[in-house]
């Protein structure tokens, strides 16, 4: 597959891409670890939901290259121990929108910007940053923010100890129909989790 090329070949494409995964991770808290987690859930996901392998070969991109737009916020800021000032927070907040403009300016991910810029949006619509709400958000960026969202909090942050499996899973449960798909939820706890020795703590 053209896409799948992208993350594995020696090619001038993968170069590009090599070297913006390579800043990303110098520059922030992410990690190949962690862009190799999203992608490995991401995808049982994706699977679980019946998705094209045009739309997987996508998601496997998005999985790695998602947070790209941090590599334009201050490094004071992404690496902070402590809770974010507001003013820090607003700038946070930004990373989507530059991740879709850069992926919009390189050819080669031109494809997975809008899903770039969703990554953030919640089911409710009190996400960012534009307060898109249930399938107005593209699938793929759903699927992201799922698997996103509990290997965040079963990895240990700067700011906090990771919490356990089972008080992630609870908690994605309980975010289901507001922050996530519950759809999707669904299918990252019967296609993910308690097949997969790789999410045993």
């Amino acid at each position: 597959m053209y896409r799948n090329k992208l993350l594995q070949s020696k090619s001038y494409r993968n170069a590009v891409i090599s070297s913006l995964k390579a800043t990303l991770f110098e520059k922030s808290m992410e990690t190949e670890e962690h862009a190799e987690r999203l992608k490995e859930m991401s995808l049982k996901i994706a699977k679980g939901l019946g998705l094209s392998a045009k739309q997987m070969d996508e998601l496997e991109l998005l999985a790695v290259l998602h947070d790209i737009g941090k590599v334009a916020i201050k490094e004071s800021i992404l690496l902070k121990p402590g809770p974010l000032t507001e003013k820090e927070w607003e700038e946070m907040k930004k990373h989507p929108e530059i991740g879709c403009r850069i992926a919009q300016n390189t050819p080669e991910l031109a494809f997975i910007a809008e899903y770039i810029l969703c990554h953030h949006e919640r089911w409710d619509g009190r996400g960012y940053p534009s307060g898109l709400k249930g399938e107005e958000i593209p699938l793929l960026s759903r699927i992201l923010a799922v698997a996103d969202a509990f290997d965040a909090m079963t990895n240990d942050r700067p700011y906090r100890k990771a919490m356990s499996r089972e008080e992630a899973l609870a908690e994605l449960e309980r975010n289901a129909g507001t922050q996530f798909d519950p759809e999707v939820v669904s299918a990252f706890i019967e296609s993910c989790c308690y097949s997969d020795e790789n999410f045993q703590k």
